[in-house]
């Protein structure tokens, strides 16, 4: 990170850069004589623009260093007290690579600062680092663009009692699960959903969302069909063995075509009966599978809307499975979904 954009312009070098200005000299030789960042030199010219009169009493707009002056000591005034992140450039960076680099929530960059117990001069709380990135002048790059889930869609829970699903579940509903389930207090309870490409792509994202850790599966599916999430549970059944039946004990799905084979989801290939218990939420109850549609955002962070998931690649799929299993959440206290569900298994 370029500390040289967190350092303020003085009136010198507004002197200077008004009489390099007048020469054309470029913003970028300007930045290197100044020892400050383009963006910096540009923000200091937007500031001082303002009409001046030429010697042939005709207007144009052009730099004046009184009027920068004058602005930025007004901001200074209007700003309140001192921002507590200073001069803590090392913070600023670490900050700016975690939300806009790796995609994290500002809450989550904190929790891994502590979490790793780094060291920096800067110690703030969540809501006045969001203040910060509001403010649009204390980071060089980031800013509210790169904050993901804004005004995020909140569901009735009324919603699916209301309309009537396209395919009648084969299953039992949810209202059937143990109460348990429902309170999240048990291990081994997940939530599953498919993810589309755009309308070329045939492929299509399977994914599983253990509701107790949070912990996700994604698998990549040939197409978007019934039997292709029955072969999916099939290949799960075989990597985890006996462990399966007691690490997924109950499925929850919606009424989408690709989960109509009730029978084949819940049938054994490794032993006789059943693998695990398959329930079927209300029609248009996306609320119901809360986990999950809290993890497909996460996903669309790596395959947006509009991806052609034929170009995935499955390396890709598992970048993207470590990445938000192993992210902090706030929901589980800051600990990664990967970390509770290693407990919970070993």
């Amino acid at each position: 990170m370029n500390s040289k954009g967190f350092s303020h312009i003085t009136w010198e070098d507004r002197l200077t850069l008004d009489r390099m200005l007048r020469i054309g000299t470029p913003v970028a030789k300007i930045a290197e004589a100044l020892g400050k960042c383009k963006k910096t030199i540009y923000n200091e010219i937007k500031r001082g623009m303002c009409l001046q009169q030429n010697y042939d009493y005709t207007f144009e707009e052009r730099y004046c260093p009184e009027v920068a002056d004058q602005k930025y000591r007004e901001n200074l005034l209007a700003k309140g007290p001192d921002l507590k992140i200073g001069h803590d450039h090392a913070f600023a960076g670490y900050v700016e690579e975690k939300i806009v680099k790796e995609h994290y929530s500002p809450g989550a960059a904190l929790a891994e600062i502590r979490e790793k117990g780094l060291a920096f001069d800067t110690n703030i709380c969540e809501s006045t680092l969001y203040n910060y990135i509001y403010r649009g002048d204390v980071f060089l790059t980031l800013s509210p663009e790169h904050l993901h889930e804004k005004g995020r869609r909140h569901y009735e829970k009324t919603a699916g009692e209301q309309k009537r699903s396209a395919n009648a579940a084969k299953g039992p509903r949810i209202d059937k699960r143990d109460e348990e389930i429902n309170e999240r207090t048990t291990f081994g309870n997940w939530e599953m959903d498919s993810v589309m490409g755009c309308v070329e792509s045939h492929r299509a994202l399977l994914v599983l969302t253990e509701r107790l850790t949070r912990e996700g599966l994604l698998m990549l599916l040939p197409d978007h069909t019934a039997s292709s999430v029955v072969r999916a549970l099939n290949s799960l059944e075989r990597r985890y063995g006996a462990d399966f039946y007691k690490i997924f004990k109950t499925i929850t799905v919606d009424n989408g075509c690709e989960f109509q084979d009730y029978d084949g989801m819940e049938k054994a290939k490794r032993r006789k009966g059943k693998r695990t218990t398959v329930y079927y939420c209300h029609a248009y109850s996306p609320h119901e599978r809360g986990s999950n549609e809290n993890m497909n955002r996460l996903i669309r962070r790596f395959f947006p809307k509009g991806t052609n998931l034929d170009e995935v690649t499955i390396a890709e799929v598992q970048a993207a499975q470590d990445w938000i299993n192993n992210y902090p959440r706030k929901v589980l206290g800051w600990k990664s979904a990967q970390a509770l569900f290693t407990a919970q298994v070993s």
